[in-house]
């Protein structure tokens, strides 16, 4: 079984990057592209994801706000989503953990990515509580 990864982010060549470490790995594929957080999830209810992998800073909606409606969206049955920055500031480390992220990748990292998307997946359907610790990357 592979892991199912929607990849979101204003930047055609960042997803494009993206999505060629991703399509790397033998158990994962990605499943879906948007250019905005105003897509996810209606994306997610065509193609179900397992993972996303959402840029924070983005038109129209941002990362957070986007990972705000996946999780309202889905409950229990939304994907684990990794928030993707530029910006290593505890600002933007807080508001992403208290949307409902399960942590954050550093863009400048991006081999990394693969290995982060993989070790949120296995335990996404546990229980999110806002006093459950969520690593970061």
């Amino acid at each position: 079984m592979s892991i199912g990864v929607l990849l979101v982010d204003d930047q055609a060549l960042v997803r494009g990057g993206l999505a060629m470490v991703i399509e790397s790995q033998d158990d994962m594929r990605v499943v879906g592209e948007v250019g905005d957080g105003e897509a996810v999830v209606a994306q997610l209810r065509r193609v179900p994801a397992d993972v996303v992998l959402m840029d924070i800073r983005m038109p129209r909606v941002d990362g957070i706000s986007a990972t705000e409606q996946v999780l309202e969206e889905f409950g229990d049955r939304a994907p684990k989503v990794l928030i993707l920055t530029t910006f290593d500031t505890d600002e933007h480390l807080h508001a992403a953990l208290r949307a409902g992220a399960a942590g954050f990748i550093l863009k400048g990292a991006p081999a990394y990515v693969a290995c982060r998307a993989r070790t949120c997946w296995p335990s996404r359907r546990a229980r999110r509580t806002s006093s459950s610790p969520m690593p970061h990357a």
